[in-house]
């Protein structure tokens, strides 16, 4: 580099960096001085084809604008999910860390009060968390990605079955590590499962007509009465059969009705 009262590239180097002939640690160098210096910049395209200079420059740009993946984000593109998928998966707002670090913290105090009261507590409340996430996942006013997921090449029917696959499957970990902290009720433990199911496609039946949000209150509220008049059948062997056939049942439900989900949605769009 050469120098008057400020540092400048010599023209060798200019000439050498446009034939890309530089390797570091001289090419990380020049590169560092042409971002910063317009003088030499002008020098560089000069001796290079203006083209490349522009295209390079437009490639810089959008890769230092380009968001950065986030931990949920990373972790789907290394199962393979495709990166515009993962990334609207990766904005529910039910899989940030916040949102996490609360049901966490509420599972453990639901844990906590079935382990000195009753387990039923934990059955009972267990199966309403996925109902909170479900009830955040798409939506006006909800999704921060909201106006970005309608026009994604994706059916929104999709989108939000899957966010709902995400939020279920994380928020079912949560809960089945929170249930080890229930061991009073022994294997009806894990009977807060089914029922977790069932209100989940539940809400994404009642969805185009009412909204997430109303349909998970209307799933919740229902599934507390349910509890309050037949919780003694409803962890039962018996029950938990019912609860089965009551899933597979709402799932063809929601199959059959998954054609037309877009286009009967009220509140969604």
């Amino acid at each position: 580099m050469g120098r008057s009262d400020v540092w400048h590239l010599q023209d060798s180097d200019v000439r050498a960096y446009a034939g890309g002939g530089l390797a570091g640690p001289l090419l990380w160098s020049v590169e560092a001085h042409l971002g910063a210096c317009a003088a030499c910049r002008s020098r560089l395209t000069a001796v290079a084809d203006p083209r490349l200079v522009d295209d390079g420059w437009t490639r810089l740009d959008a890769s230092l604008d380009a968001p950065v993946p986030g931990p949920v984000e990373r972790l789907l593109l290394l199962l393979r999910v495709p990166d515009h998928t993962a990334r609207l998966l990766a904005a529910t707002p039910a899989l940030r860390l916040s949102w996490l670090v609360a049901i966490t913290l509420t599972l453990a105090m639901t844990a906590t009060v079935a382990r000195l009261a009753d387990p039923l507590v934990f059955l009972a409340g267990a199966p309403l968390l996925p109902l909170l996430g479900v009830a955040v996942s798409f939506g006006p006013g909800i999704d921060p990605t909201y106006e970005v997921a309608l026009v994604a090449p994706m059916q929104s029917f999709r989108l939000l079955l899957l966010r709902c696959a995400a939020v279920v499957s994380v928020t079912t970990v949560l809960c089945a590590l929170a249930s080890l902290a229930v061991p009073d009720a022994g294997p009806g433990a894990a009977g807060w499962f089914l029922p977790s199911l069932a209100l989940t496609v539940l809400t994404l039946l009642l969805a185009p007509r009412l909204g997430t949000v109303t349909a998970a209150v209307v799933a919740g509220v229902g599934w507390g009465g349910l509890v309050a008049a037949a919780a003694g059948v409803l962890f039962t062997a018996a029950g938990q059969a019912g609860t089965a056939l009551a899933v597979a049942l709402a799932v063809g439900l929601l199959a059959r009705r998954a054609a037309t989900f877009d286009t009967d949605s009220r509140r969604l769009r």
